[in-house]
């Protein structure tokens, strides 16, 4: 993906009302490989992919706010572009954008800038944890019935 997000994707049908936290959530967990955890605390939940964060949503106090990975170059654009958008809270402000979702970044965005740090993420992962990504883990029976994890 470019530094130019494409004209149209302000109005996203799918979330007419805007992007919140439950759908930030939603869009991350259906992303292949995609696990949550909370190692800054209950109020941060962490969405990585082969080990490494590509977002970081905030579950507490007033304003809602997802961190997510970005070009650094696009990272510019997109502060330029957007009132909400601002350098990474707590996190390399190069690399990475903080996005209030509060209605002032259009849904669209929203959801393409999501889209932007998980492929950057996956693609910096090493083939071997790229080609497995979306296998659900094998099960295989024993000759005898028993169950096996496969290979």
């Amino acid at each position: 993906m470019g530094p130019d997000l494409p004209r149209g994707l302000s109005d996203d049908p799918r979330y007419p009302a805007g992007v919140d936290r439950e759908k930030v959530r939603e869009w991350c967990l259906k992303r292949p490989g995609v696990s949550e955890k909370t190692p800054f605390g209950p109020d941060v939940l962490v969405y990585k992919v082969g080990g490494k964060m590509f977002a970081a949503l905030s579950l507490g106090g007033p304003g809602a706010r997802v961190s997510l990975k970005c070009d650094p170059r696009f990272a510019e654009h997109l502060r330029a572009r957007f009132a909400g958008v601002t350098p990474g809270y707590h996190l390399n402000k190069r690399h990475w954008n903080s996005v209030q979702l509060d209605g002032g970044v259009p849904s669209g965005d929203v959801l393409e800038m999501l889209g932007h740090s998980y492929t950057l993420v996956v693609e910096s992962l090493p083939g071997r944890l790229r080609d497995g990504l979306g296998e659900e883990p094998k099960e295989a029976v024993s000759p005898r019935g028993r169950r096996r994890a496969g290979p």
